[in-house]
């Protein structure tokens, strides 16, 4: 093990197995399983835990307290075969947990060059995060969610199992997949949707009653909802009504500004 430039504190430690590159930048109290590797180019902040047997390759930046459970990969090259090994990197928040077997991907010359992760992301098992995706703070990803390349998701999100998220694609805040969606298209802030290909069915009531939204916020985005999303009218005739509402409440603001800025075109 290479550890000539590492301070250690005995009482976490890094396992005598591990294999630690010297040009690491480690906290002093970071925690290294046993057969993990951490090569160059990486820096891990205060109070990381990383299991047995995981993999971080660098240019990578990781923040504070996070923790990688046993064989997840993390920072390994892009699976995009444009990439020919030019400078790209992960940056990775704090707080955030990443179970057995996640795979999240640097970024590539084509897009930003960099896939980051912000922070108190909940990353299950088998989740896929691919090169230049921009993912924001308190997300759940159940076991198996994949998102293509150049994918952002939005703070309060929840991708349920096997969600899988076309290139391109952005998921809006507070937003819920179940079980199975496939998204090819951009998915509204506070809406639910499920299916393959996906649909929408309303919005995430629940989820936004439990993070505090209040009913007369709810009411507003619902009929936000249904005049941008599900009226036979085109949403040019409704954004003047909506456009009242964004007056009120930020919430519809951002809701509206979504569906208006969309590139790929909204799920229906």
């Amino acid at each position: 093990m290479q550890k000539s430039s590492i301070k250690i504190n005995e009482s976490v430690g890094i396992h005598p197995t591990a294999i630690v590159d010297s040009s690491a930048e480690i906290n002093a109290d970071v925690s290294i399983g046993a057969y993990s590797i951490v090569g160059p180019g990486v820096k891990i902040g205060k109070n990381t835990t990383i299991g047995p047997h995981v993999v971080i390759k660098g240019p990578t930046t990781i923040g504070t307290g996070n923790r990688f459970f046993q064989f997840s990969s993390i920072g390994e090259i892009p699976q995009d075969k444009k990439y020919h090994g030019e400078n790209s990197e992960l940056i990775i928040g704090n707080d955030n947990t990443i179970r057995e077997y996640a795979t999240i991907n640097r970024g590539t010359e084509e897009d930003q060059g960099f896939t980051k992760i912000g922070d108190r992301n909940w990353i299950m098992a088998y989740v896929h995060i691919a090169h230049d995706c921009n993912i924001e703070n308190d997300i759940t990803f159940a076991n198996g969610a994949t998102l293509a390349g150049h994918v952002n998701v939005e703070d309060f999100a929840i991708l349920g199992g096997f969600t899988l998220v076309h290139q391109f694609c952005c998921i809006g805040a507070h937003s819920f997949c179940a079980m199975g969606t496939a998204l090819n298209r951009d998915l509204p802030p506070y809406v639910m949707a499920s299916g393959n290909y996906a649909s929408t069915h309303g919005l995430n009531k629940e989820g936004l009653k439990r993070r505090g939204f209040s009913e007369e916020c709810i009411k507003a985005l619902h009929k936000s909802y249904k005049l941008l999303v599900r009226s036979k009218h085109s949403k040019s005739e409704n954004l003047a009504e909506v456009k009242i509402l964004a007056d009120q409440y930020p919430e519809v603001k951002r809701f509206m500004d979504f569906i208006t800025s969309s590139k790929r075109g909204i799920t229906q």
